[in-house]
């Protein structure tokens, strides 16, 4: 196991151990008219996915998957972001594979991937980036499980999602 896996790995462990709240925020859609407050999602577990900068087929069949699978979670509000312009969310969101959809939400400046710590200096398509990363929050909000990739296609599964809230639901 590499230092940054290890490093990840105890991050997991610490954070399962100690949950926080996190701050309450608000993301607006690129996609459709929507927002997404985390003060509106009380009572249900949130999976944020932070989504690479720039084109990446990875997130593409990452988030295609799931948009299909995400209705068998219906406790769980799955909110994707991307630090991208509105114009670059677009394009990429319309390349989407999905009889499915779901908003995807702007992340100025990548704000809130700062704000959660998501490490940042991945180099991608000629550009420093944060690496992917998916949060999750419980019912009450707060952080309750992290994944951040090593690189682009190294992302959290919807089925290892589904696994991981059913061990969180039973402890």
């Amino acid at each position: 196991m590499n230092l940054f896996k290890s490093i990840i790995l105890f991050c997991f462990l610490s954070i399962g151990a100690n949950a926080q709240k996190v701050k309450d925020f608000t993301l607006n859609s690129v996609t459709d008219k929507s927002t997404f407050t985390l003060s509106k999602s009380k009572g249900k577990f949130v999976a944020i996915h932070f989504l690479l900068k720039t084109e990446c087929p990875y997130c593409i069949r990452h988030t295609s998957e799931y948009f299909e699978k995400a209705s068998t979670l219906p406790n769980v509000v799955q909110v994707f972001i991307k630090p991208d312009s509105e114009e670059e969310i677009k394009a990429w969101a319309s390349k989407l594979k999905s009889t499915n959809s779901l908003p995807i939400y702007q992340d100025s400046n990548a704000r809130l991937a700062d704000q959660f710590n998501i490490p940042n200096g991945y180099q991608f398509h000629g550009q420093v980036v944060h690496f992917p990363a998916l949060i999750l929050l419980n019912d009450k909000g707060e952080e309750v499980f992290r994944y951040v990739g090593g690189n682009n296609s190294d992302r959290f599964s919807f089925d290892q999602l589904k696994t991981k809230i059913e061990e969180i639901k039973g402890h």
